[in-house]
């Protein structure tokens, strides 16, 4: 065989492996619309349909009429703890993780080994002190509560992964940006931001999505169901209504539809800052 149909062989059998994953990967997704999709009578019907063999939306209005739980409301919330968890995570990561990459700091190893080990703890780790602290400083049973909590772990990944970006950066570039006349806010600003703006929006999309997808912080924080994200309602729905499948699969659907319109919105920008990431690391 020849390198080149050895190298044809090769690709075609990595593109078939790339097939396989994605089709199991995203098998669950597909079934929870093909769910909600669907009458409950044929979700457990044998043998199986992929497809509803009766296509209704009775599950959405249902769940969307519910004063149970309902989903508008809790969207709102959850959008409020990503959003200002995002705006958080990514001004404060992205200053930090400049100042650890361009400057000298005493102690800067101890402070990015903390943040690594912030890391590897479980979320349980840090409930009991959060909460203490919430407590004391009058954040708990507040959408702050949830905010906070999730910023402890989006803050640490943005610094740890810009970090490698602006260490990438040549030192000729301060060096000139000053000469210029910009000062190191001004150059912050000005050219190192827009350089590394790829890696700086997969920081903002994983601390989104660590608000968004956050129910643990808010079922401990925050007492007032009023104030909780659409992550508890599912909770609740699938504890409530076990038996109403489709009506879950549709309220899960609901809930992961915000998360598909970011993905296909910044598909481009995450792609291309997850390689420049690997490569730069």
């Amino acid at each position: 065989m020849s390198p080149k149909t050895k190298k044809k062989v090769a690709g075609v059998i990595w593109y078939t492996i790339g097939i396989v994953c994605f089709l199991v990967m995203m098998f669950p997704l597909f079934w929870m619309i093909s769910c909600s999709l669907r009458e409950e009578t044929y979700i457990f019907s044998t043998p199986p349909h992929l497809l509803p063999p009766k296509f209704t939306i009775a599950a959405y209005i249902k769940q969307l009429q519910t004063e149970q739980f309902p989903v508008l409301p809790s969207l709102k919330n959850s959008m409020i703890i990503a959003l200002a968890t995002t705006v958080i995570a990514g001004v404060f990561g992205t200053l930090a993780s400049y100042g650890l990459a361009r400057f000298r700091i005493k102690g800067a190893g101890i402070i990015i080994m903390l943040f690594l080990i912030s890391q590897m703890l479980p979320q349980t780790f840090s409930l009991i002190p959060c909460f203490v602290i919430f407590k004391n400083i009058g954040v708990f049973n507040t959408y702050w509560a949830p905010i906070l909590g999730c910023c402890t772990a989006a803050i640490p990944f943005s610094v740890i992964m810009l970090r490698s970006y602006f260490m990438s950066i040549p030192k000729e570039v301060d060096d000139a940006a000053l000469i210029d006349g910009c000062n190191h806010l001004q150059s912050f600003v000005r050219i190192m931001v827009p350089i590394v703006s790829s890696g700086i929006v997969v920081a903002l999309v994983f601390a989104f999505l660590q608000g968004y997808g956050d129910m643990m912080y808010s079922l401990t924080y925050v007492a007032d169901s009023t104030k909780w994200p659409i992550t508890t309602g599912i909770y609740n729905v699938v504890g409530r209504y076990g038996l109403e499948w489709n009506r879950a699969m549709a309220f899960g659907f609901m809930a992961v539809l915000p998360v598909i319109i970011v993905f296909l919105l910044m598909e481009k920008y995450i792609v291309e800052g997850l390689a420049a990431g690997a490569v730069k690391g």
